[in-house]
């Protein structure tokens, strides 16, 4: 029998209704109807994917996909509420108000010429379209806990390729040489971590190893589409071990170089301490349904790079408040070589960053601007989890704390120290001389 990393002969196990805990009550109804109705036209239908591996270890599920024989075009036939998408992977979405149903047809794992596939020289995936069997399906997915197929006709779970054995034992698992298939999509590799966070996995051994001299193969992934994947490392409830599962498998310096860069050579920790700290704070935030800014999150994790960046600056005698906006535009724009972080997320980031020099002021002219900030709340937060990294800011903490409840009151209980306001006395305009018309 061939091992779960090797593709060649897939061979099926089902596994009956009374031998899994999936149940149609906790699938969704669009789900359900576009089962059926796939059925009822002729066609091979099946929920797939990471629905049925959530469903298996008791997680509820956020999208639930389908996998079919029908090709997107005969999908389209059957439902008026569908519209096709894609290039790299033709795809039909099934539109039931704001939930989408994703139907994917079976793809095969040979190019015989006959299909749509376009692989470069490097070995990666840059288009497949090339439709087959279940069987060529399941070893075409990436992990084997994601090539599960939940048949709607007698409710087992069909397995391929060993992945209900390893969803039970919880181990991740690429489907054939893991090195070819990182080559084929290098986004994987962040799929593998995230993965593993998000279901608490431990990554199989041949499947991690190849990822640490593997990062670099990320430069070639579009930066746009590892915007989004940050946002699902890090804004899905697992950002802690998503960050410690990039660090673990040497993927962090791939996606924030700077950041890791900065983080490796502070001796003390503390950048790396305030990270951590606030994607903890982040995980807490999703947990209890509070809404968290993608602007905040890129603040976090770029901020040691910004710190380094403005070191730098300073010691080549930068004036400070021109040192902290190079430094920002800095970082943001050799970032945006990796990752795509648009404008209404970079700017707000760098003004978070710029307010932090302003909260040692206590001028009060300056802290009614500085509350009167758009970013100023978000801006005190970040002050926060810099205090859960060096106590130096406990007092500012707390004044800016009291300060939002009554700026004189706090003015009069944290005064400035003498001096430290003094560039922020209102400058007196010189007066022009007049001239006499006509001259002297």
């Amino acid at each position: 029998m061939p091992t779960p990393n090797d593709p060649a002969v897939p061979q099926l196990r089902s596994i009956p209704r009374d031998s899994h805990s999936i149940s149609r009550k906790d699938i969704s109804s669009a789900a359900l109807r576009v089962l059926y109705r796939l059925r009822e036209g002729g066609y091979q239908s099946y929920l797939v994917g990471g629905a049925v591996r959530d469903l298996l270890v008791g997680l509820k599920p956020k999208d639930f996909d389908v996998a079919t024989d029908a090709t997107p075009e005969q999908v389209k036939a059957l439902f008026r509420n569908c519209r096709l998408i894609g290039r790299r992977f033709r795809l039909a979405h099934v539109v039931f108000g704001r939930e989408i149903i994703e139907v994917a047809t079976f793809r095969a794992n040979v190019d015989d010429g006959s299909g749509d596939r376009q692989q470069h020289e490097d070995g990666m995936l840059l288009r497949d379209n090339i439709y087959g069997s279940i069987e060529e399906d399941a070893v075409r997915r990436d992990f084997t806990a994601n090539a599960l197929y939940y048949a709607i006709e007698d409710f087992s779970v069909r397995d391929y390729v060993g992945g209900f054995d390893d969803v039970q034992a919880r181990l991740l698992r690429l489907i054939g040489d893991p090195e070819q298939r990182y080559r084929e999509d290098p986004v994987r590799m962040l799929r593998a971590v995230r993965l593993a966070a998000k279901l608490d996995f431990r990554i199989e051994e041949g499947t991690a190893a190849p990822i640490p001299h593997l990062a670099h193969l990320l430069a070639e992934a579009a930066p746009a589409r590892l915007f989004e994947e940050c946002l699902k490392l890090f804004l899905s409830g697992h950002a802690e071990q998503s960050f410690l599962g990039l660090e673990r498998h040497g993927l962090l310096p791939a996606l924030f170089p700077e950041s890791a860069a900065a983080m490796a050579a502070n001796r003390s920790g503390a950048l790396r301490t305030m990270v951590i700290a606030g994607l903890r704070n982040t995980d807490a935030r999703v947990a209890a349904e509070e809404p968290v800014s993608p602007a905040f999150l890129f603040a976090l994790l770029l901020w040691p790079a910004y710190c380094r960046a403005l070191m730098a600056l300073q010691a080549q005698d930068v004036q400070p408040a021109e040192a902290q906006r190079r430094a920002a535009d800095r970082v943001t724009v050799h970032q945006l070589d990796t990752v795509a972080l648009p404008r209404r997320f970079s700017l707000p980031m760098q003004e978070i960053w710029l307010l932090q020099s302003r909260f040692p002021l206590r001028q009060r002219k300056r802290v009614m601007r500085t509350l009167a900030h758009p970013r100023f709340r978000a801006a005190y937060d970040f002050l926060t989890l810099r205090q859960s990294a060096s106590d130096e800011h406990a007092e500012d903490v707390a004044f800016w704390r009291e300060a939002q409840e009554d700026p004189d009151l706090a003015i009069a209980a944290h005064p400035p120290a003498e001096g430290a306001d003094a560039h922020d006395a209102p400058r007196r305009r010189r007066r022009r001389r007049r001239r006499p018309a006509g001259g002297e």
